[in-house]
């Protein structure tokens, strides 16, 4: 499950003076922690950790700030993440709009919601949704980052996996075939990347040959 927790909002928890400065300061700690613990498979008491901290980001910064986007998104895949899918889908689809709209829809934070989104359907068995929605993040992907960006490779495989949830292996080894192709061709060998194409191929039945 994609998850961001530092690169959208280190910097803007930053921000402020004096005792705001502290307390944000503060909420960024509560944030990292939350997500060692997510990293560290402590799923149910990184929600904990980032539900009180959203609570915060709300009450001093509002739900406009760059902070409290970033910590929303974190929430919502972590709730995913605990089988709370419901819940977690509904409040990374508020994340999106929010970003949208207050960022731009061509955002890579924004397209980085919209991907987590994308596979939080899948997660939960919304499979036409998921198709839908993986294609056009990686559509949109495609056009501000270019093809073999490792953000838009990441995006082509979530694409390839909802293919294969809707039971479409055609469509999944035909897409991952492609996006196997250009990461050979773009990226250093055993680059991160290019192993999980691999590993996703493998997961569904390609063989090296299909690639």
């Amino acid at each position: 499950m994609p998850w961001w927790s530092r690169s959208d909002g280190s910097s803007v928890m930053d921000s402020g003076r004096g005792s705001l400065r502290t307390n944000i300061h503060e909420l960024a700690a509560r944030n990292a922690r939350a997500a060692a613990l997510f990293t560290g498979g402590n799923v149910k008491e990184a929600v904990a950790l980032f539900e009180d901290t959203l609570r915060g980001c709300l009450a001093m910064l509002g739900r406009d700030h760059l902070a409290t986007l970033t910590v929303a998104g974190n929430l919502g895949a972590a709730r995913v993440e605990a089988g709370r899918r419901r819940e977690g889908i509904e409040l990374i689809a508020e994340n999106v709009a929010d970003r949208s709209r207050l960022l731009g829809d061509d955002d890579p934070r924004t397209l980085t919601a919209r991907d987590a989104l994308a596979v939080s359907y899948r997660l939960a068995g919304d499979v036409d949704d998921a198709v839908e929605l993986s294609g056009q993040v990686t559509a949109q992907r495609r056009r501000a980052l270019g093809p073999t960006h490792p953000d838009t490779l990441t995006s082509r495989m979530g694409m390839a996996r909802a293919h294969a949830a809707a039971g479409d292996l055609e469509s999944a080894s035909a897409l991952l075939a492609a996006a196997i192709r250009d990461a050979e061709q773009a990226l250093p060998p055993r680059h991160p990347h290019q192993e999980a194409l691999l590993e996703c191929a493998e997961s569904i039945g390609m063989t090296r040959r299909d690639a």
